[in-house]
């Protein structure tokens, strides 16, 4: 994986800007590719590189050139052998193993129907000396940031690698706070919360001619008649989980996995133990935890264990090495701003710090890793898949909370928004993307809208925090269960075979049947973990307190202070996104955005 960046002059005989500028932005990249760097010029064209070395460590330098096309890309390609065999077939020559090379070579013989044969985590731009060609993989896994801005077309890897030039401004306007308030941490799709910053959506691809960006989506979700049984199901969807486990992990360095003791990450390392152990080779898994946590943690709805005892089952069934990450309370709280700085917005709050602190020590280790993400919104393991309570309620299932969110704001904010209008909107229009089949059952019909609004906001939620956490350390993390190919035929299973003995994922589970302890198989979900120390609220709500009586704090510009003081003694656990951001969370993310505010020194302009 790697940090690509790069600026396109609306008109090619101007000069660039200041060689400084993508010097900055290249060095806020270098934790995405601590490996190599690289730059490509040409007449008002610049592209940037970072990379992190994984596969053709020696070959695959960039920006690589080829027949006069050059290309910056960041991620990786899947089915690499496939696509070059198939180009080979045309009578293309390669002088190299990398997958970069293979995307370059075949985007030069199909040009953008090249995307039709990747299956892979991508976003990349290629240059042909007239034009640009920018393309975001399917499941919006790799993030392309862009700015179209002072006659410039300017993108990144990163929002904060954009706002390292002088041309991209950091504005905050009231589309802007709405997202904030209203939404975060998740984002309308194409939406990078700064005013001039928007993000190329997930399948889509493009052009970038007189500094500006024209896109289309390349590829879409359709539904299609099943005709399996559900013993064919179960078999078929066995097949295409261990496929795609098996495809990740091919490296040249070593891989490892993630492991909570819960079905998903279980899966994972169950396949990869058994496929490393014909190489010869042990897998190696890593843990986490909290300090304390065994002494606080009280059983809950969404929680209700803990994951060590799972977790030493698996390592015990599968013979590998696990490596137990544990997490103090001071660490935790200071890696809220770090992963500010990962992530260039406010995010999850202690949910991106735990992992931002929990990569940060497997890259001592390791820099490539499988995990578990995406299973929960492609199998219909979330909460809001079953209760038929909230699963039919208009709105997002995990924020069904507008009227809390918008009361932090300051009166006259309040005065400017519709908060339900807006969150309506957006509502809308991503159910409308949600394609059905005549004939439906009517439960059918609304697992197709939940699927889309899973797949189109929590989900891309949890793979920009798995990135932006993981990326800020070198450490590269895979996601099989976000494999085109399972989410493709899941889409089009119908609910009662996913719904497999009432329980969460249990087509999943069925499909798993002696890849796992009987006890993990059926383990009833549970979420990532997080802190149960009561320190944790202390410190953070003391942090708070501060800035809430500091009057230059950046946050009493768009919240009211009276609000935010009420949310620290506020005694209750309202939710402010999905399962693990209740009150403690809900402060930490107050602590972001006044973090955000004051490092980027953002203008307020409503």
């Amino acid at each position: 994986m790697c940090g690509i960046a790069g600026e396109v002059l609306a008109s090619l005989k101007k000069q660039l800007s200041p060689e400084s500028c993508y010097l900055d932005m290249q060095r806020e990249l270098l934790n995405r590719g601590p490996d190599q760097r690289g730059f490509f010029s040409d007449d008002g064209v610049m592209l940037i590189h970072t990379r992190l070395a994984v596969i053709d460590v020696e070959n695959g330098i960039q920006p690589m050139t080829r027949d006069g096309r050059t290309i910056v890309y960041n991620g990786e390609l899947y089915n690499t052998d496939e696509v070059r065999n198939y180009l080979k077939g045309r009578g293309v020559k390669f002088s190299t193993a990398s997958d970069t090379e293979v995307v370059l070579a075949a985007y030069i013989e199909l040009g953008e129907a090249a995307l039709e044969l990747f299956n892979g985590i991508y976003a990349f731009a290629v240059w042909d000396g007239k034009k640009l060609f920018v393309a975001r993989d399917r499941m919006g896994v790799k993030p392309f940031f862009y700015a179209e801005a002072g006659g410039s077309f300017i993108f990144a890897s990163s929002v904060s690698a954009l706002l390292r030039h002088p041309k991209v401004e950091p504005i905050a306007d009231l589309n802007a706070i709405e997202e904030l308030f209203l939404l975060g941490p998740g984002r309308t799709p194409g939406c990078g919360v700064f005013k001039d910053i928007r993000e190329l959506p997930p399948a889509c691809c493009g052009y970038v001619t007189e500094g500006k960006l024209s896109y289309r989506e390349y590829w879409k979700l359709y539904q299609h008649e099943h005709r399996e049984s559900f013993e064919d199901t179960v078999m078929h969807t066995r097949e295409l989980v261990v496929n795609a486990i098996k495809r990740q992990l091919v490296s040249d360095i070593p891989v490892f996995t993630f492991l909570s003791g819960g079905l998903d990450s279980s899966i994972i390392s169950s396949v990869a133990a058994k496929e490393l152990a014909k190489q010869g080779k042990e897998l190696h898994t890593y843990s986490v935890d909290y300090v304390d946590n065994g002494k606080y943690f009280v059983p809950g709805k969404f929680q209700p264990g803990s994951d060590e005892e799972y977790v030493n089952k698996m390592n015990d069934y599968l013979g590998v090495t696990n490596h137990r990450v544990l997490i103090d309370t001071p660490e935790l709280v200071n890696g809220l701003f770090e992963a500010v700085d990962a992530r260039g917005l406010p995010g999850m709050a202690d949910v991106d710090s735990s992992m931002l602190v929990f990569a940060r020590e497997i890259k001592k280790g390791f820099s490539v890793g499988l995990s578990g993400e995406c299973a929960d919104e492609i199998f219909g393991g979330y909460p809001w898949y079953r209760d038929e309570t909230v699963r039919m309620a208009a709105g997002f299932p995990w924020s069904q909370s507008t009227d809390y969110r918008f009361s932090f704001l300051k009166p006259e904010i309040q005065a400017m928004i519709d908060p339900h209008a807006f969150v309506n909107e957006r509502y809308k229009a991503t159910i409308a993307r949600a394609h059905r089949l005549p004939g439906n059952s009517a439960t059918d019909d609304r697992m197709k809208e939940m699927t889309r609004l899973n797949l189109d906001w929590f989900m891309q939620t949890l793979l920009g925090r798995k990135d932006f956490m993981t990326m800020y350390s070198g450490l590269e993390a895979r996601v099989p269960f976000c494999d085109i190919s399972i989410v493709e035929y899941m889409y089009s299973v119908p609910w009662d075979f996913m719904n497999y003995q009432g329980r969460e994922k249990g087509l999943l589970r069925k499909a798993a049947e002696g890849l796992l302890p009987e006890e993990v198989l059926w383990r009833k979900k549970s979420p990532y973990p997080k802190t149960h120390n009561p320190g944790y609220m202390r410190a953070v709500s003391g942090l708070l307190k501060e800035a809430v009586n500091d009057p230059s704090s950046p946050i009493l510009e768009i919240a009211g202070k009276e609000a935010l003081e009420g949310l620290l003694n506020a005694n209750n656990a309202q939710p402010w996104f999905g399962q693990l951001m209740t009150t403690p969370q809900t402060i930490a993310y107050m602590l972001q955005i006044n973090y955000w505010m004051k490092k980027y020194h953002v203008k307020v302009m409503l």
